[in-house]
């Protein structure tokens, strides 16, 4: 039985809705978490950032701004540091971060090295696809939770793209996750990645990265 061009609409807009509502739990769990995880053990963080307030994320703060500083820009650059907290510098969303890189650190020589390795990315895939409770453990990351329900046995291209959208939108002080937001630019921060992903000339790297999330 076929179903009718108004079914396949309304169902579209449910399957939506619900995509919705799990990305705000996904939001809300993070927005929470990712304090833990970008404080560096036995310190704390100064100014203290709240857990459920954004307002002093982003460029706003030493430590989120240094996260979200874009890769082949210096945070510990005074002028950098002044133009992007005061907006003078537009960060666009194909401008990536130097959280997604391994230990945060960005190689001008080899843009691969490290990229999509960080240890924020990974706490951040298994609090979403696992669970919170399995972001200081060892199992894989799609062994069970989220991604068990759904039957995903392995990381997925999208699966990545969607975890570093969702972290970067945490450690801003946007307010709303919005695909039209100029500001944060998620839906091109998204596509980026993807189009990175997906891009055949870059087959042995990505080969390479699935490889070690998959590992």
């Amino acid at each position: 039985m076929e179903s009718s061009e108004e079914e396949v609409v309304l169902i579209s807009d449910l399957i939506q809705k619900g995509a919705n509502g799990a990305r705000a739990d996904d939001t809300k769990g993070m927005k929470s978490a990712i304090i833990d995880w970008i404080t560096p053990k036995g310190q704390s963080l100064n100014p203290h950032i709240p857990r459920n307030v954004k307002s002093g994320r982003g460029f706003n703060h030493e430590r989120t701004g240094a996260l979200l500083c874009p890769a082949g820009l210096d945070w510990a650059n005074t002028e950098t540091k002044t133009k992007l907290v005061g907006g003078h510098i537009q960060v666009a969303g194909n401008q990536w971060p130097v959280f997604l890189y391994a230990n945060y650190t960005y190689d001008p020589e080899d843009p691969w090295n490290g990229l999509l390795h960080s240890g924020l990315l990974v706490s951040a895939f298994k609090h979403i696809f696992t669970s919170p409770s399995s972001v200081d453990q060892e199992p894989k990351a799609t062994r069970s939770g989220n991604a068990h329900i759904h039957g995903m046995r392995s990381v997925t291209k999208a699966s990545l793209g969607y975890v570093a959208t969702q972290a970067r939108f945490v450690l801003t002080s946007a307010q709303v996750f919005s695909r039209t937001d100029h500001v944060t630019d998620s839906e091109c921060f998204y596509n980026s990645i993807l189009d990175l992903l997906d891009d055949t000339d870059e087959k042995d790297e990505v080969d390479q990265l699935m490889t070690w999330w998959n590992r």
